[in-house]
């Protein structure tokens, strides 16, 4: 991928300020021990009406706070509010193609000490023009990782946990320099959990599948926004269980899905052929569906779409 521009501001402290000022000590409790929460939202650049529109923000503010949560912060925030704060920030920026949001909720304190009780906690946001997360979303070569997905009891891979994303790095550059695209993990049960950011389906017999919530996986937006598109819009059967290693070898199709990497089809898996090897007929269709959803495009759903500079307050 290609270094994005920017960012130029940051929601940093409760205000915008140029991002060469959002800054924290090398001290930083969360810097040192990953105690930290983030989440990762899109802005989808519609030409036609010349707005940006944020996709399902008050959705990702809501699972945003819930990670805070579960690392015991205390957070004088609402999704409400928080998205209020992103507005302020994207229209500072003055995006005007597709856009890519990270807040963080991070310990502010620099002390040396791993507890998560009894700290100073806040909130930071960036934003920065953001294209594909793999280079090939049609056709994507996932292996199954050597690694197994982070357990509930260990590290809840529910929240978006900064330490937790260890795990996550191990797997991604072991694919890669493996010669792969994306792994693919199990969790401790050996079945199916997501990629390694990202969730997962697969299409077997006209049946759409998707590991459950409590097998070890985020629970993701996009992941949860396509099990309804599917239902609502394209009929589909959705069913959440676990899924063996060898259903998604002989699966008719597979595609990973989150913010991120948006909707990529999984064509190969450790070199054996997914289906027909190539982009199937509902993860295509689902693309399609998506991203007219995400830009605005698709009257019944507006309600998912907040545009930027449309509703600026007076």
């Amino acid at each position: 991928m290609s270094q994005p521009e920017g960012p130029h501001y940051a929601y940093f402290e409760g205000e915008i300020v140029p991002f060469t000022l959002a800054m924290v000590s090398i001290m930083n409790t969360t810097f040192n021990y990953g105690t930290g929460a983030f989440a990762g939202l899109r802005g989808y650049w519609n030409e036609e009406e010349e707005e940006l529109f944020v996709f399902r923000p008050l959705d990702h503010f809501r699972r945003f706070l819930d990670s805070a949560r579960l690392l015991r912060f205390q957070l004088d925030h609402t999704p409400e509010s928080l998205t209020g704060a992103l507005l302020d920030l994207l229209r500072a920026e003055g995006w005007r193609t597709n856009t890519y949001i990270r807040p963080l909720a991070y310990i502010a304190d620099n002390k040396v000490g791993v507890k998560l009780h009894g700290m100073r906690y806040a909130v930071a946001i960036y934003t920065l023009p953001f294209g594909s997360y793999v280079e090939d979303e049609e056709g994507v070569h996932a292996t199954i990782s050597s690694w197994r997905r982070v357990d509930d009891n260990a590290i809840p891979p529910r929240g978006k946990l900064i330490g937790s994303y260890v795990n996550s790095a191990f797997i991604k550059s072991d694919a890669e320099l493996s010669g792969y695209d994306e792994a693919i993990v199990l969790n401790e049960d050996g079945h199916i959990s997501e990629g390694s950011a990202e969730n997962i389906f697969i299409v077997r017999n006209g049946t759409v599948l998707t590991p459950p919530v409590y097998g070890n996986v985020l629970e993701g937006i996009t992941r949860r926004t396509l099990m309804q598109l599917m239902r609502d819009e394209l009929g589909l059967s959705v069913v959440e269980r676990q899924i063996d290693r060898s259903e998604l070898l002989l699966a008719d199709e597979a595609f990973f899905c989150g913010t991120g990497v948006q909707i990529a089809a999984i064509t190969r898996v450790d070199h054996r052929p997914i289906g027909t090897g190539r982009l199937g007929p509902v993860a295509a269709a689902i693309r399609d569906l998506y991203f007219r959803v995400v830009s605005g495009r698709v009257g019944k759903y507006r309600a998912w779409n907040t545009p930027v500079y449309t509703h600026i307050p007076a």
